[in-house]
């Protein structure tokens, strides 16, 4: 058994998970006992027990909610719970480092990190830090940002600027497999619409609602989250998809655009790709509001267009989508002038300095 071992967490959402998953394989190949906490029962274990050779283990977890609810009398025990059985995991596992990308599930593993006095690396990717990762700054050694502007909103002495972390693999994209998975031509544009990982019903009804109008100028590739398939709504030109991974890559590469949430991740890979794109971003009626401003930096570097949730309806769509077109070139010039930091392998660096 390799005596290199780091521990990674993360989740609630696939973005609080994408960076592990592009972190993990580099580590594994440089020998290291891999192992991974999260909830029982969240995405980031569907996504993380794909992977071989990673040690997942499930601890309690409560959500921390900036509302009122009879839950919030329940979550601190939850929380305290997670705490005590992560330090049982620290305790026997005894990684040499941690890394956390966030979500309420990280927070008692980075306390107990401290505790255990196993330096903790977090990453965070939105514009402003999360409310989990607020709570775990205290704990840990070093805090990564994904924007320059995240600084300000950092501890000084442990912030870090390192940029976005990309998943290689989907560099390595077939457009012709893409399309043939589609059942598609290889003539007419194609758009990727996707409302993050549990999908967004808002976005799928305004497509959905102007799909004849669409289908006359593009081919759609509907990533509509799971359970939120229709299978009454069956066209030539449109494919729905509750859910893909391996495929994600092939799809991205026949795709010309993208109809997107605005999670930081998923926005930086598109910008990687150079996918130009129109973004829809959470509305603060149901989030903190990240997306908005994680939007607004795209639109103001003029890597993106952006959709406003509560001026979405179909004709909106329609303007939108015939006004991403019509300014593609303008996109992927401003898109040219983006430098992909070696930011995968500045992290890892920092990782590996931080062992203890």
């Amino acid at each position: 058994m390799s005596n290199k071992r780091i521990l990674f967490t993360g989740g609630g959402t696939a973005g609080h998970v994408i960076v592990n998953l592009a972190l993990i394989p580099e580590f594994q190949k440089q020998g290291y006992e891999i192992d991974y906490i999260g909830s029982y029962e969240g995405i980031e274990r569907n996504l993380i027990e794909q992977l071989d050779g990673v040690n997942y283990h499930g601890i309690s977890t409560g959500k921390l909610r900036r509302y009122m609810s009879k839950e919030n009398f329940k979550d601190p025990f939850k929380v305290l719970k997670g705490l005590y059985q992560s330090l049982n995991i620290i305790r026997k596992r005894k990684p040499q480092v941690i890394f956390s990308k966030g979500g309420f599930v990280s927070v008692p593993v980075v306390a107990a990190a401290k505790l255990k006095k196993v330096p903790a690396i977090i990453h965070e990717s939105d514009y402003t830090p999360g409310l989990a990762n607020k709570l775990s700054f205290p704990f840990a050694q070093k805090v990564l940002a994904t924007f320059p502007e995240t600084m300000q909103h950092l501890p000084e002495s442990k912030g870090k600027y390192i940029g976005a972390i990309v998943r290689e693999e989907l560099f390595e994209g077939n457009r012709l497999k893409g399309l043939e998975l589609c059942k598609f031509n290889h003539t007419k544009p194609v758009i990727l619409v996707m409302g993050g990982s549990t999908g967004s019903k808002k976005v799928n009804d305004a497509v959905r609602d102007n799909l004849d109008a669409l289908l006359q100028e593009v081919q759609i590739i509907h990533i509509c989250g799971k359970g939120h398939k229709d299978p009454s709504v069956s066209r030539p030109g449109y494919v729905q998809f509750e859910y893909v991974s391996d495929e994600l890559k092939d799809l991205l590469a026949a795709s010309n655009y993208v109809i997107s949430r605005a999670g930081s991740n998923a926005i930086f890979e598109f910008l990687a790709l150079r996918k130009p794109m129109l973004l829809i971003p959470l509305s603060k009626q149901v989030s903190r509001g990240d997306q908005i401003l994680n939007a607004n930096s795209f639109v103001k570097q003029g890597f993106a267009h952006k959709l406003e949730e509560e001026e979405l309806n179909s004709e909106s769509l329609l303007r939108e989508v015939r006004r991403l077109m019509d300014q593609r070139e303008e996109l992927l010039n401003n898109m040219q002038k983006y430098e992909n930091k070696k930011t995968k392998e500045e992290v890892i660096q920092i990782i590996q300095q931080a062992e203890k």
